[in-house]
């Protein structure tokens, strides 16, 4: 791995932290290791983090507090969530916090690590986008830099969002379907990341909410249309 990763592990059991932590450093990942919430968020403010992989019970602070700060900070960085518990109310609690996987425990290393690669090779290629400008309705998009503006007002999307409204501009008046929109912004499909998506798309869609000539329509059990009305 040429441009090396880093990787913030939250993991108080010192047994599995040492296992994971080896492993991802044999990968060619640089690796910081917290035992606790507490000491996550100190880790990830100080240092300069590409992915986190996130245990849900912890001392002090629990992943889901961890994950909800962090998120109010930063809307990028990657969560892989880690659990001994496999409670679909869990998945979903983690998914709407902005998870991009969740492993339970006990789990195989090299699932895991391909895990991980797979998403780093999603962020990388949102991050390589080509940067240009596409206009939708009154507003102007910019995939790479993750903005839409109306006029002087600019916002700052998510990845994640991003991700989204570029693949419904792309097929702007067709209908997207769910399965293409998760596994290209998610890496997969499934119940749990379906959860998640309509949680972003409800977000995308407050972003254009000030355009009230652009919709995206929710085709039932099919998928997602964005349209621009007369």
């Amino acid at each position: 791995m040429t441009d090396r990763k880093n990787i913030l592990l939250v993991e108080d059991d010192k047994n599995l932290a040492f296992v994971v932590k080896d492993n991802l450093l044999d990968r060619g990942y640089n690796v910081y290791h917290a035992e606790d919430g507490e000491q996550a968020l100190a880790e990830f403010k100080e240092k300069q983090v590409d992915l986190i992989l996130l245990d849900v019970m912890l001392p002090k602070l629990d992943g889901f507090a961890v994950a909800e700060t962090i998120r109010e900070m930063d809307g990028q960085t990657p969560i892989i969530f880690l659990t001994a518990k496999d409670f679909k109310e869990d998945k979903i609690k983690g998914f709407r916090l902005g998870a991009d996987d969740y492993v339970t425990k006990p789990f195989v290393l090299e699932e895991l690590l391909l895990r991980i690669e797979a998403i780093i090779r999603r962020t990388n290629a949102v991050e390589e986008t080509q940067d240009e400008k596409i206009s939708i309705g009154k507003f102007v998009f910019e995939p790479a830099s993750l903005t839409l503006q109306m006029g002087s007002e600019i916002s700052t999307m998510t990845k994640k969002e991003a991700a989204l409204l570029a693949e419904l501009v792309k097929n702007k008046d067709k209908v997207v379907e769910r399965s293409q929109l998760l596994k290209k912004v998610w890496g997969k499909d499934g119940y749990f990341v379906g959860r998640s998506m309509d949680v972003y798309m409800t977000k995308v869609r407050k972003y254009l909410k000030d355009d009230p000539n652009l919709e995206i329509i929710n085709i039932h059990g099919v998928g997602f249309k964005l349209v621009e009305n007369e």
